[in-house]
C-alpha cells in the first residue's frame, strides 16, 4: 500500500477532526447555511493560489464534470449544512464521535455502487474502528437527538462525495477541492443569506470561519483525494476515519467536554483497525485498458508510469494529463486510479 497514500489520508484526518469542535464554536453565533458557506469558501481560498498557476484543461472539464456535480452537490452543499445544522444542536464530542458513520457509509457505497474489493482484512478494520466509536457514544453524559441524525445525513452524503471524487482522475486535487469549495460555498451563503432577517457576525467570526475552512475543509480534502487516488476510497476512508477521535479529544481537551474511561478502550481499537487496513493489497493478473487521465506520479518507482519518459528527462514526484496503453500484468495493488477493474 502506498505509504504517501496512507500519510496524507492520515494528516487529512487530523485537520479535518480538529475542524469539528473548532466550528462548533462558531455554530451558536452564525446562521448553519452561512457558516457552512463560509467554511467552504475557505477551502476554496485555500487552494485558489495553485489553481490559478495550473488551470483545468478544457479536455479534463469535459470529460470530469458530470462526476464532479454529482460531488459537489453531496459533498459541498447538502453535507456540510447538515453537518453544521448537527453542531447547533448536538455537543462537538457527540458530533465528532458520529462522524464515524461516514466511513460506514463510505465502505458500502464504494463496494455496493463501485465494486471496490475489499476482503475480510478491511471489513475486519472497519468493524475495529466503528466499533471504538460506537463505545465512545454509548457512554453516559454523550447525547443523541435530532442533531446528530443531521451528522448522519452529512455523513452519507460524504460517503456518495468520497466514493465519486475517488474516481475523478481528468482534474487535478486543488481543482476539485476549489470547484466544490467555491459552488457550494457561494451556494449555502447566499442561500442562508437569503432565508435569514438578519445577520449579526463581526469580522473577526468571517476571517475564523475562513481560516477553519481553509484547514479543516481546503487542505484536508486536497490531501484526502490525493490519498484515495493512491489507495481507493475505501481505504483512504479507513484511514480518515481516525478524525472523530482527534475531534473528540480536541473538544474534551480545549472545549472542557467530558472524559470518559472508554477513551482507554476505544483508542487503541481504532488505533488496531487503522494498522490492520495498511495490510489489504492483493495481488493477481488484471488488464488495464487504454486511458487518458491527470494525477500526480513518479516514472522511477510506479509501474505504471515507467515507460512514460518527457523530452527533457524530467525525474520526480509530477502531475500532468497523460496516456497509458493497454497492458495485462499482475503485481500488488490496491483499487486506485488505475484498478478499478471488478472481481
Amino acid at each position: 500500500m502506498s505509504r504517501r497514500g496512507v500519510i496524507r489520508c492520515l494528516v487529512a484526518a487530523v485537520l479535518f477532526g480538529a475542524s469539528a469542535p473548532a466550528a462548533s464554536r462558531l455554530a451558536g453565533d452564525m446562521p448553519t447555511l452561512v457558516l457552512a458557506g463560509l467554511l467552504y469558501l475557505g477551502a476554496a481560498l485555500a487552494v485558489l493560489p495553485v489553481v490559478v498557476r495550473r488551470r483545468p484543461t478544457s479536455a479534463g472539464l469535459r470529460s470530469g464534470w458530470r462526476l464532479l456535480a454529482i460531488a459537489v452537490a453531496f459533498g459541498g452543499a447538502i453535507g456540510p449544512a447538515l453537518m453544521v445544522a448537527g453542531l447547533s444542536r448536538a455537543p462537538a464530542a457527540t458530533v465528532s464521535l458520529l462522524l464515524n458513520f461516514e466511513l460506514v457509509a463510505t465502505i458500502f457505497i464504494a463496494a455496493v455502487f463501485f465494486r471496490e474489493q475489499l476482503g475480510r482484512r478491511l471489513l475486519s478494520a472497519v468493524a475495529l474502528i466503528a466499533g471504538a466509536g460506537v463505545i465512545l457514544v454509548l457512554q453516559p453524559g454523550v447525547g443523541f437527538d435530532i442533531g446528530g441524525l443531521f451528522v448522519v445525513g452529512a455523513c452519507i452524503c460524504w460517503g456518495i462525495d468520497n466514493s465519486i471524487t475517488a474516481r475523478i482522475d481528468q482534474l487535478s486535487p486543488e481543482q476539485v477541492t476549489f470547484v466544490k469549495g467555491a459552488f457550494a460555498g457561494m451556494f449555502n451563503l447566499v442561500l442562508g443569506l437569503v432565508l435569514v432577517s438578519h445577520v449579526d457576525i463581526t469580522a473577526r467570526q468571517i476571517v475564523a470561519a475562513l481560516v477553519i475552512g481553509a484547514l479543516g475543509y481546503g487542505l484536508s480534502i486536497t490531501l484526502w483525494v490525493k490519498g484515495a487516488r493512491d489507495l481507493g476510497a475505501a481505504r483512504g476512508q479507513v484511514l480518515f476515519a481516525t478524525a472523530p477521535f482527534i475531534g473528540a479529544i480536541v473538544s474534551w481537551t480545549f472545549l472542557g467536554e467530558s472524559i470518559s474511561a472508554v477513551q482507554l478502550i476505544a483508542v487503541p481499537l481504532a488505533a488496531a483497525g487503522v494498522a490492520l487496513s495498511l495490510r489489504t493489497s492483493h495481488e493477481h493478473t488484471h488488464q488495464h485498458e487504454v486511458m487518458a487521465h491527470e494525477h500526480e506520479h513518479d516514472h522511477s518507482d510506479d509501474i505504471h508510469h515507467q515507460d512514460h519518459s518527457h523530452p527533457d528527462a524530467f525525474v520526480g514526484r509530477h502531475s500532468h494529463r497523460h496516456a497509458h496503453g493497454e497492458i495485462a500484468h499482475a503485481h500488488s495493488h490496491v483499487p486506485n486510479l488505475h484498478h478499478h477493474h471488478q472481481h
